[in-house]
């Protein structure tokens, strides 16, 4: 696919500095884009790659564009508000999505009869779904995906192949599986009695709201009781994990092998960076940014950022990062106070011991 830049123009709001009938091929990243490519500049530390930049065009901020650096570039410029959203843009118009093949149901797939499945919906060879499960309309079922009895999954639904869907969980509408993914497993719940390790049942069901995306091989265990919820809106990432009764807020973001324990909570729009893991009966306030490996042992407050383990407000660990960095210099320093002390205990003492007493001088004096 070729467009002209006054084509892409129209397609994103630009006002455009250069030469408008200059054929586009491709979008790519500003140190990747070659000639007859499309990049975009979003901030003043993108710029800084721009004389080493191929591209024959550029999407740039519109209060960037004023800036000095942008008054000589050889690229042909197409000025909008946001460039980064022009750039996705961009690239949604030269990578179209697939276009969906209308399979119905497989041959080859396992449906049980007393199954219902909607209009327009694809199952695809080597898929199983068991009794009762009622499925949307234009739905994706791919290759090797399980789905347990009971289940209930909304409209427009993509399951990604091998994902795992256990017995009576629900899914929204729009919601997005990808593969290897286990959803409804039981909580790891045991109760030690007489020596050994009782497994707790868990009676309880896993529910997705809509516009809910759940990652590769990541696992969303059923509540013992009652229903362990992903919220509205919500994005996770690969290889996380969700224990039984958690109730995630709508429009949360959580990064790849993050770990929520039985019955955390959460606002809406927490963020969780890589590797955060949250205790058990923990809520997560509204808001609230987990820095990468932070470790959360008890409820915080919403709308701060958190760093560390146990983690605390980000300014408040940054000072704790900074004093820490200083510890070797400060020990050293100790160490060599220490040593004066000491050098200057045994001067003392020797000084003490030089110097007659009073006791001597007044025997002398008598002697005298």
């Amino acid at each position: 696919m070729t467009l002209t830049v006054e084509q892409i123009s129209v397609q994103v709001a630009a006002e455009v500095r250069g030469d408008a009938s200059l054929t586009i091929s491709g979008a790519a990243a500003l140190d990747k884009a070659r000639e007859g490519e499309i990049a975009f500049v979003a901030n003043a530390s993108h710029s800084r790659n721009l004389k080493n930049c191929e591209a024959s065009a550029l999407l740039v901020n519109q209060k960037l564009s004023q800036a000095p650096e942008f008054a000589d570039v050889p690229q042909t410029l197409l000025i909008v508000e946001d460039a980064k959203q022009a750039f996705l843009r961009v690239l949604e118009i030269f990578h179209p999505p697939r276009r969906r093949a209308s399979i119905g149901i497989s041959s080859h797939a396992t449906v049980h009869p007393l199954t219902r499945i909607g209009h327009n919906t694809n199952v695809h060879p080597g898929a199983h779904i068991a009794e009762d499960v009622v499925i949307g309309e234009n739905c994706e079922i791919h290759p090797g995906v399980c789905i347990g009895p009971g289940c209930r999954i909304g409209d427009e639904v993509t399951i990604y192949p091998n994902a795992v869907i256990y017995h009576d969980v629900i899914l929204g509408n729009r919601v997005i599986i990808h593969a290897g993914a286990v959803i409804g497993a039981d909580g790891f719940g045991y109760q030690l009695l007489e020596g050994r390790h009782k497994k707790l049942p868990h009676f309880g069901i896993v529910r997705i709201e809509d516009d809910v995306e759940i990652g590769a091989n990541t696992t969303v265990d059923r509540a013992m009781i009652g229903a362990t919820v992903i919220g509205e809106g919500t994005k996770i990432d690969n290889l996380v994990m969700i224990a039984h009764n958690c109730e995630l807020g709508q429009h949360n973001l959580l990064a790849s092998q993050t770990g929520f324990a039985g019955s955390v909570t959460s606002g809406e729009y927490v963020v969780c960076a890589g590797q955060v893991g949250i205790a058990d009966h923990v809520h997560l306030g509204a808001g609230a940014i987990l820095a990468a490996q932070s470790g959360i042992p008890k409820t915080i407050p919403g709308g701060k950022t958190y760093m560390g383990s146990p983690a605390q407000p980000d300014k408040e660990a940054h000072k704790q990062y900074v004093a820490s960095r200083r510890l070797p210099k400060m020990l050293t320093q100790f160490r060599e106070m220490a040593a004066q002390i000491e050098t200057l205990k045994s001067q003392i003492q020797e000084l003490k011991s030089s110097t007659p007493s009073d006791e001597g001088c007044s025997d002398s004096a008598k002697a005298a």
